[in-house]
């Protein structure tokens, strides 16, 4: 059975730091172009970050570049997802997904597996 779980979320002051981990059961992550989303209540889900599968090329959106970092372990079969500097809009349920290509970035409509879920709360 084909599984992604999120883990890592929880409530931290603006400029911490979380590392949200991706862990994949029933296939491998190493051939699959793994992404990061994200949805705050009222609003619709947004595209954070994503890594290619074939060479390791990551993808960020504007508003998280130079503070999240994505990365494989794959002998973990896990990706993380390192967020810095975070702030109040940071907050928000993350999502990792898989989807069987080789690039990204790619739609949304175009990942086939979920997680679902793990909420990231900023605030002092």
């Amino acid at each position: 059975q084909v599984q992604l779980v999120e883990s890592g979320g929880g409530l931290v002051q603006p400029g911490g730091s979380l590392r949200l981990s991706c862990a994949a059961s029933g296939f491998t992550l190493d051939y699959y172009v793994i992404g990061w989303f994200r949805q705050a209540p009222g609003k619709e889900r947004e595209g954070v970050s994503c890594i290619s599968s074939s060479d390791g090329i990551t993808y960020y959106t504007e508003s998280v570049k130079g503070r999240f970092t994505i990365s494989r372990a794959n002998a973990k079969n896990t990706v993380y997802l390192q967020m810095n500097s975070l702030k109040a809009e940071d907050t928000a349920v993350y999502y990792c997904a898989a989807a069987q290509f080789r690039f990204c970035p790619i739609a949304p409509s175009a990942f086939d597996s979920w997680g679902q879920g793990t909420q990231v709360t900023v605030s002092s």
